[in-house]
């Protein structure tokens, strides 16, 4: 019955709040546009592409312009649902421009998107902020439009966002390193709607949903890509699976009362090490990764001084965990361990096993406890 139905989409219809849209699906439906008016003179209106769970969402322009076959811009409005995106109603602009055969598919920062300063993140120093999962969007709709409609698929994106360098003041891009602009985000294309008090309800709800269904093991997930990597590990149900988001002490405290056998927690690095020191709301904007805690971890891992110091100044978690793994340091492991001690206090003695999954943004485990 649909009643009883749990997981991800039945907590995400629980909390009653509209989903949006990510800056990532926005380029992509705004690339899609260009191309075509390249290839055919006519901008599509509204534009449908497909997300990488298989929706297929429509999109109207807001902007367009041609310029005979040298670019065409198409731009969309993001809109971000219900969730408070300080990116909600900005424009995203896409103008593609055809290269020469066998160049494939290049990336360009335009106006208020950012560059990549500094190492630790999924993407090289100097490209634009345009993220992995965006990108192949990109590309894959390149493909199907050039197949469509005759092209060669060799273009040039350039993606911008009007504003853009001024919200990106509000993100932590600066601190990051991503300079001039906002980064080109998404997983999944859509925006999951943030709302405490409605997050946590559909947390709590889905620990009641599995409990009925008898499930004796559940995972609380931070995202899509630590519940596929958890379905991939132990073959979970869907109604097997919390979508906690940022909130593990509100999975922890809402279990301690009311036990399962097991609780997997699984999430990114980063995030874990930030319950792995303490926090329980692992939300960028009200914790931190506390890089001399993930130093004196390293230290116990058998790090030399040299690479303490390294960790204590490097510029994300991720970046701290690439240096361990150069030096044979299982920082995945220990920030694992330690957050799973972290989630036993919050437990209080309750009847649950527990176990801690970090993973990469690719979903690679980097460290289990």
């Amino acid at each position: 019955m649909a009643e009883s139905s749990g997981g991800r989409d039945a907590q995400l219809k629980h909390t009653g709040l509209r989903p949006g849209w990510t800056t990532g699906a926005c380029a992509t439906a705004a690339t899609t546009a260009a191309y075509t008016a390249l290839l055919t003179g006519e901008f599509p209106d509204p534009v449908t592409i497909t997300l990488p769970k298989g929706q297929a969402p429509s999109f109207a322009l807001a902007a367009e312009a041609l310029t005979g076959s040298s670019s065409a811009m198409a731009g969309i409005v993001k809109d971000a649902g219900d969730d408070p995106d300080v990116t909600h109603g900005a424009l995203v602009r896409a103008t593609v421009r055809p290269l020469p055969a066998g160049s494939g598919v290049v990336f360009r920062a335009g106006e208020g998107v950012g560059t990549v300063t500094r190492p630790g993140l999924p993407l090289d120093v100097g490209e634009p902020a345009i993220n992995p999962v965006p990108r192949q969007m990109m590309r894959d709709h390149v493909a199907r439009v050039a197949a469509r409609h005759g092209g060669s698929g060799d273009v040039e994106i350039t993606v911008s966002v009007d504003h853009g360098e001024d919200i990106a003041r509000s993100t932590w891009n600066p601190r990051l390193g991503i300079l001039g602009g906002l980064s080109i985000l998404g997983t999944t294309g859509i925006v999951v709607p943030y709302s405490c008090s409605a997050w946590i309800d559909s947390i709590r709800r889905g620990v009641d949903v599995a409990r009925a269904a008898g499930r004796t093991h559940v995972a609380g997930c931070t995202g899509s890509t630590s519940e596929k990597t958890v379905v991939s590990l132990y073959g979970l149900p869907e109604d097997a699976l919390l979508d906690m988001g940022d909130f593990a002490g509100a999975v922890l405290k809402y279990v301690r009362r009311h036990p399962v056998e097991r609780l997997t927690i699984c999430g990114g690095f980063a995030k874990l090490s930030k319950l792995a020191a303490g926090h329980l709301d692992l939300h960028s904007g009200r914790s931190q990764v506390d890089k001399a805690f993930l130093a004196e971890l390293a230290r116990r891992g058998g790090a030399d001084e040299a690479l303490a110091s390294e960790v204590a100044a490097a510029n994300t978690g991720l970046a701290a965990l690439q240096m361990c793994v150069a030096q044979n340091v299982p920082l995945g492991d220990l920030v694992a361990a330690a957050a799973r001690d972290q989630a036993l206090g919050v437990l209080r003695g309750a009847p649950v096993a527990v176990d801690v999954v970090c993973i990469d943004r690719a979903g690679t485990v980097v460290g289990r406890a």
